[in-house]
């Protein structure tokens, strides 16, 4: 399956329709670039992009 990123807060989904990290449903297949977060509390670039969870951030969301 292809991995898409919610619009909402840029979380990568592997599986399902629905973001669980906002219950956002608006995810697109036109990403490019991600980050890695594994501890949001400690993490500068996470707090830059108000990631919340561990998981995988899309950087860029195309449309």
């Amino acid at each position: 399956m292809v991995e898409k990123a919610c619009k909402k807060c840029r979380f990568v989904v592997s599986e399902g329709s629905k973001c669980p990290n906002c219950g956002g449903t608006e995810l697109t297949d036109k990403w490019s670039s991600y980050l890695i977060v594994f501890d949001a509390e400690k993490s500068e670039l996470a707090k830059k992009i108000e990631a919340k969870l561990p998981g995988k951030y899309a950087l860029r969301i195309k449309g």
